[in-house]
């Protein structure tokens, strides 16, 4: 199913949208359910020149879209996803936040279970959608080539099922990314050989386009048309590379209905918070008559690193539809938009952690008969501590490095900075011989191997270790898992993805956690379920999930940067005793390493 070149993906997404969403019901109507579908794709990946800032260049995109083609489906449906590799570069998609039961040979991450797709190869992501509705999205998982390949999943209800909220008279896809005038392979590549950090983008984007508020951007625009007195409903992603962004519309209150595709308590808010690999769902119910204004679309970076960040807003522009012509009148008069006032939104400051602690605070699931999300375990068989900030790697002899004290810059996970291996993990445990041939290690710590003041003075000695070590789960292993951000160069948020699973975040807080206190108030009635989510600069945070996905799957930070340091490691769980509770074989076109 190939999308035309001649339009933006997010009017694409939004036709389909369109389409699928016409058959939804208003509550409480009983209409037959449809049997699932099996849909098609074929994404090529190609080199395609793109001018932004005034800078063209040639960029990676699937199918000469930028961002890239929209995936549209129901809860229930199959998708085969054909990715032909007509780039230079080897490469693999991730399918975010798509638990793939039993089926890590679709999830996607390089090297943990599968091997890139080589140039000029291709390979069929098959999967089916199980138990899942909502936003989610697509993305390169090799290197930094994720800076521009993505792309929206939107996965409507059954047919026959309802929104748990008003229906939206139109849905429209906003994906958050980022934009370097240089190429961020060569900039990535460039910052690993060297030790330090890399340069950092030269714009956001909405949708694609950087917006008025950048020098030689003026018609790189994202906009939204709307008519007053209707509901839409905004499908957030946040695809940026290495920000967490804040996000508002001027003069319009946000309901949020959604996090991660699983719905919500309803809260409404002038301004949101979302981090790399979070989707958020939002309603905007816009003016009762027409403003004679117009109204900036605005998303601003929020930061808790020591690091030089890019400090630059991207805009998009809400515009009203002008009211239908006078009786008797063949036309209506059309203001030119730039004699309408324009109202800009005002974002939190940059580093304004009061804001994000009290917006993550409110998320609730919704928690109805229903509407009924998945359970939280309430009881633990493992429990697990990790650690998870930067740290130090030695500078290779006869080098000059330019991380911190003529050392490279690093990251881990309980101080195990993870090396990707040469075969990719998820084959070698279905081998059953990862070990014995030395593709990774079972033995990743439970806990810091040192304990020390995670947030107190950072000690002198902040080099890492480097391995290849995973944890090793039994099937249906309910487990409670712990993250604390250390003070260790810097501390920072770090907004932590788990493959293959969902998971309930039931305590967070700042300082140390303390087992023998911090648990009392967990909340274990109706937290949030995410697939991703931010520790708290100088904090910790307790998510719960049920090990029953078997497997390999990673787990890692989703800032880039961290990943390419280090902040990564991965789970194995095993198969369960019955049939459906078991790994499925392999395909027959799984890229070989």
């Amino acid at each position: 199913m190939g999308a035309s070149l001649l339009l933006p993906s997010w009017l694409l997404v939004g036709a389909l949208i369109l389409a699928l969403v016409a058959s939804l019901p208003t509550r409480g109507l009983a209409h037959p359910q449809r049997t699932s579908i099996t849909r098609r794709y074929i994404f090529n990946v190609n080199l395609t020149n793109v001018t932004r800032l005034c800078h063209r260049k040639s960029i990676v995109t699937v199918n000469g879209q930028f961002p890239g083609p929209p995936i549209v489906a129901r809860e229930g449906d199959r998708l085969l996803v054909k990715v032909i590799n007509h780039s230079p570069y080897n490469l693999t998609l991730h399918w975010h936040g798509l638990r793939q039961l039993r089926n890590g040979w679709a999830d996607g991450p390089a090297y943990i279970t599968q091997c890139p797709i080589r140039p000029g190869q291709s390979y069929v992501y098959n999967f089916t959608v199980a138990g899942q509705r909502g936003t989610l999205w697509w993305h390169a998982h090799a290197s930094w080539l994720r800076a521009t390949i993505y792309g929206a999943i939107v996965i409507l209800p059954k047919l026959g099922t309802p929104y748990p909220f008003p229906k939206p008279h139109r849905e429209v896809p906003l994906i958050l990314g980022e934009w370097w005038n240089a190429d961020p392979e060569s900039i990535i590549s460039q910052a690993l050989r060297t030790g330090g950090g890399p340069n950092v983008s030269d714009a956001y984007t909405i949708n694609g386009l950087p917006g008025p508020l950048y020098n030689c951007s003026a018609k790189d625009v994202f906009r939204m048309k709307v008519r007053p007195g209707r509901t839409y409903l905004l499908r957030l992603v946040n695809a940026a590379l290495n920000e967490d962004l804040f996000f508002a519309v001027a003069g319009h209150n946000l309901t949020v209905v959604e996090a991660d595709a699983v719905y919500v308590k309803p809260f409404v808010t002038e301004t949101l918070m979302i981090t790399p690999g979070q989707t958020t769902n939002v309603l905007l119910h816009t003016r009762p008559a027409f403003p004679n204004a117009t109204f900036l679309i605005a998303a601003g970076p929020y930061v808790t690193g020591a690091g030089t960040f890019d400090g630059s807003v991207t805009a998009g522009l809400l515009q009203y539809l002008p009211p239908p012509p006078p009786p008797g009148s063949s036309s209506s008069p059309v203001i030119p938009i730039k004699k309408l006032r324009l109202f800009k939104p005002s974002l939190p400051s940059f580093n304004d952690t009061s804001f994000v602690t009290a917006f993550n605070s409110r998320f609730r699931s919704l928690r109805s008969s229903e509407f009924q999300s998945n359970k939280v375990p309430l009881t633990v068989d493992r429990h697990f501590f990790f650690t998870v900030g930067l740290g130090t790697a030695p500078c290779p002899a006869n080098r000059t490095c330019q991380g911190p004290n003529g050392a490279k810059f690093a990251a881990a996970v309980n101080n195990i900075s993870f090396i990707l291996p040469a075969t990719a993990l998820l084959q070698a445990h279905f081998t059953g011989n990862g070990r014995l041939k030395g593709v990774y290690d079972g033995d990743f710590p439970s806990r810091p191997l040192v304990p020390f003041n995670y947030t107190g003075p950072p000690p002198k000695n902040t080099l890492v270790s480097a391995a290849t070590k995973v944890v090793e789960l039994p099937f249906n292993t309910s487990v409670e898992l712990v993250m604390q951000d250390t003070s260790i160069l810097s501390a920072e948020s770090h907004p932590l993805h788990l493959h293959g699973f969902n998971f309930f975040v039931v305590g967070q807080g700042f300082g140390n956690f303390d087992p023998n206190k911090d648990p009392a108030d967990y909340n274990l009635v109706d937290p949030v379920e995410r697939n991703t989510v931010s520790v708290p600069a100088g904090g910790w945070l307790a998510v719960r999930f049920l090990a029953d996905n078997p497997g390999v799957w990673f787990m890692h930070c989703h800032l880039e940067v961290h990943t390419s340091w280090g902040l990564r490691m991965a789970w194995t769980v095993k198969d369960g005793p019955l049939p459906g509770q078991k790994l499925l074989p392999p395909p027959p076109d799984l890229p070989k390493c």
